[in-house]
C-alpha cells in the first residue's frame, strides 16, 4: 500500500463525520383536527442533511447489523405543545411536536423516526390557518 492511500484512509476515518452536513433546519408543520375550526402552522426545527456512510460490496458476507447506514437524527430535542384554536370543548385541542436542539449522524431510532422510507404526507392546510411561533 502506498503512503498516500494509507493517509487518505486514516483521514477519511478520522474526519468523516466532520464532512457531514447534518444540522437543525427550520420546518413548518401544518396541524389540523377534523373537529377544530382552524389549521395551525407551527414553525419548528428538525434534523436534516447529509451523513457520510459506507456501503459494503460484500453484503452477503456481513451481519445485517453491520449494514445499517447513518442518518441525520436528533442528538438533543425537546417537545413543545401548541393549542389548536377553534376546537369545541369535547376535544383535546393540544398538539405536541419535537424541536431539534442539536443533530448528529447516527443509526435511525424507530422510537421517534420513520426509518424505512419517507412517508408521503400533505403538509398544507385545508382550513383557515393560524400561525404559531413559539
Amino acid at each position: 500500500m502506498s503512503p498516500f492511500f494509507v493517509m487518505s484512509l486514516l483521514f477519511g476515518l478520522i474526519f468523516g463525520q466532520t464532512a457531514s452536513l447534518c444540522a437543525p433546519s427550520e420546518y413548518t408543520i401544518h396541524v389540523e383536527k377534523q373537529e377544530c375550526a382552524y389549521c395551525l402552522a407551527i414553525n419548528t426545527t428538525i434534523c436534516a442533511g447529509f451523513c457520510m456512510t459506507r456501503d459494503s460490496n460484500g453484503k452477503k458476507l456481513l451481519l445485517k447489523s453491520a449494514l445499517s447506514q447513518n442518518v441525520c437524527t436528533y442528538k438533543e430535542m425537546l417537545y413543545r405543545t401548541a393549542l389548536i384554536p377553534g376546537c369545541p370543548h369535547h376535544t383535546i385541542p393540544y398538539y405536541s411536536y419535537p424541536v431539534a436542539l442539536s443533530c448528529k449522524c447516527g443509526k435511525c431510532n424507530t422510537d421517534y423516526s420513520d426509518c424505512v422510507r419517507e412517508r408521503v404526507r400533505t403538509n398544507y392546510c385545508t382550513k383557515p390557518q393560524k400561525l404559531c411561533n413559539l
